[in-house]
């Protein structure tokens, strides 16, 4: 095992929740560590994400701290030019993650008053140690992708994929496609599936909000004005003038409000690119029984529904696996890796643990977190009774 030097703060992750921290702590020369699995930061943007992919709100909301987007930058910024912009962060903060380093153990030392991280090093097999006196969680809410058991799986024939592994629907032309689940990624997937020639299926299987994006930029507008329940109900009238009765395509529409599910229980709005006239026309099939089982390339539904595909792509989110390597947290984080606390108090613990862009408010929840932990670290190490 090879010991680190004693730095003060390890960050765990280099997405752009870390980068966002990282930022702020060279911005007040506060030394770090930052740790990162794979061999690049921003991983899920630079390898696991779609070609079309776009930021769904505005470039006022997504810029990571002190550093704000090119005036040129289209309102909604594409993939390629936000990675350029990640790629230019870096740089100018003097970024440096150590990559390939996966966090099996964290551990608070009461003995030194430190965090003791154990990280094993993808290229040599090694274990090593890092020691900090903070420690900041920024492996964020898309960490592990997760994809369900179904019964008969492995008999089928054909491409089955994860969100994370689909780059366009180019290679599907003509097949026959199953998009399971009904997220941003799933519908804008179809889309893309669509546009590729792909004929296309999709499992809705929960309720959602249909917003366009003008919907969604003009609601987080009213936010700072009006209470959350008024903008909801706005929204969902906006959305029922805008789309009329989505339920005739098989599109249910849940009870909550768009703006509460998300600040609660982190389900965000579809925001359409297209998608819907695709439903509309019938284009897109919607189905929404659950599937029962595979049986070779045809799918049974639990309604009795049986369905031949060629491809399956599972648009299923993800699972958070700190609670597997965060060891004596009981007061952060729960057992799904997302804070205990409500906001905006979620991003301190105890004993110098903290956590960044797990408060359901993307980028911009993401910034506001960093420049809380940042100043609350520099604020403990001057003033070493606050801790």
């Amino acid at each position: 095992m090879r010991e680190e030097n004693d730095e003060r703060v390890i960050i765990v992750g280099a997405g752009p929740s870390g980068l966002s921290a990282a930022a702020c702590f060279t911005k007040h020369s506060v030394p770090y560590t930052i740790l990162e699995r794979e061999d690049c930061f921003a991983s899920l943007w630079k390898k696991y994400s779609y070609n079309r992919l776009q930021l769904h709100l505005r470039k006022q909301y997504c810029e990571l701290p002190h550093k704000a987007f090119p005036a040129w930058f289209p309102s909604y910024v594409p993939k390629e030019q936000f990675l350029q912009y990640l790629d230019e962060y870096v740089s100018d903060f003097r970024i440096n993650p150590v990559y390939r380093r996966t966090v099996e153990e964290a551990e608070y030392d009461e003995g030194c008053g430190k965090w003791r991280v154990r990280a094993m090093n993808g290229d040599t097999g090694e274990v090593e140690e890092y020691v900090g006196r903070f420690l900041v969680v920024a492996t964020g809410e898309t960490s592990d992708p997760f994809v369900p058991s179904v019964e008969g799986l492995a008999t089928f024939p054909g491409k089955v994929i994860h969100s994370t592994r689909f780059a366009s629907g180019k290679d599907f032309k003509h097949h026959h496609v199953l998009v399971v689940g009904s997220g941003n990624s799933g519908m804008e997937i179809a889309f893309d599936l669509l546009n590729h020639g792909a004929k296309t299926s999709i499992l809705v299987r929960s309720p959602v909000h249909i917003l366009s994006r003008e919907m969604v930029s003009l609601g987080l507008f009213l936010l700072k004005y009006l209470p959350l329940s008024t903008v909801d109900s706005l929204m969902v009238i906006l959305s029922r003038i805008v789309y009329g009765d989505v339920t005739k395509y098989g599109v249910a529409r849940p009870n909550e409000g768009p703006f509460y599910m998300k600040v609660k229980y982190g389900k965000y709005p579809v925001i359409d690119v297209g998608t819907f006239n695709k439903i509309k026309s019938g284009e897109l099939k919607v189905l929404t029984a659950e599937i029962e089982s595979v049986r070779g390339k045809d799918v049974l539904f639990k309604n009795g529904e049986l369905h031949p595909f060629d491809s399956i792509v599972f648009c299923t989110g993800f699972k958070r696996s700190t609670n597997k390597w965060l060891k004596g947290d009981d007061n952060l984080l729960n057992d799904d890796g997302l804070p205990k606390p409500s906001y905006p108090i979620h991003w301190k613990g105890n004993n110098g643990l903290y956590c960044v862009g797990l408060s359901r408010r993307g980028f911009y929840g993401a910034a506001a977190d960093a420049e809380n932990i940042a100043n609350d670290v520099i604020s403990i190490t001057q003033h070493p009774s606050q801790s």
